[in-house]
């Protein structure tokens, strides 16, 4: 049984997952600010990074990320689409916010761009890596299905859906994803977001009013 470890972090309270097993090895998702406090908590707890995934580019899901490769010397996971966001503050979000730096962040290494749907499997974490696009182009969910959790980043909210007034967002594309890649996983399925509480697929189904037409 994994356990996950959720923190809001930045200044819109992005969720960042630190997933751990029992040997105390974990993996990062999102860390996207507040670095010191990802650090500590990981060293405190005496845990072991493999590496770090993310579900897009945006500012407030990246903005850790250096930081944090640097202290555990972990690769970084991202779908090929937004490889460029990660330095360029147009794309990612940054510029539009004057009270924001502008995040940059390095490019990762080419064997560790996510150019298509895959399963991992990192010591005895087994995940796969499913295309939800719509809230951006490259947004990726980590589906847990032996553990029954996944990832999901903003592409699915409690009761609420990712927004895709951003650039390349779409309506369309975000509700195919969801229909398609998550409301068709296991109803007891736990939807860790990127941000809020977690939900259930079931819920969603049920309650979720952007949903309605599924």
């Amino acid at each position: 049984m994994m356990n996950v470890r959720s923190f809001s972090l930045g200044p819109v309270q992005t969720n960042c997952y630190i997933v751990s097993n029992k040997e105390k090895e974990c993996i990062v998702f999102d860390p996207g600010e507040e670095a010191e406090r990802i650090i500590k908590t990981i060293r405190s707890n005496g845990l072991k990074p493999l590496a770090i995934f993310l579900t897009h580019a945006h500012f407030d899901h990246i903005g850790a990320v250096d930081a944090v490769r640097e202290a555990f010397n972990v690769p970084v996971w991202i779908h090929e689409k937004e490889v460029s966001w990660l330095g360029d503050p147009e794309k990612n979000g940054s510029s539009k916010y004057a009270a924001l730096p502008d995040y940059r962040v390095a490019a990762p290494a080419q064997d560790t761009i996510i150019k298509e749907e895959q399963q991992f499997e990192m010591s005895n974490f087994v995940f796969r890596a499913v295309f939800t696009p719509g809230h951006s182009p490259g947004s990726i969910s980590y589906v847990f299905e032996n553990d029954g959790f996944a990832i999901v980043g903003d592409t699915l909210f409690e009761q609420s859906v990712g927004r895709t007034d951003l650039i390349g967002g779409s309506t369309k594309i975000l509700l195919a994803s969801i229909h398609d890649k998550l409301l068709t996983l296991p109803e007891d399925t736990i939807i860790y977001p990127g941000h809020g509480n977690y939900t259930t697929v079931s819920s969603e189904m049920e309650t979720n009013p952007f949903l309605n037409g599924f």
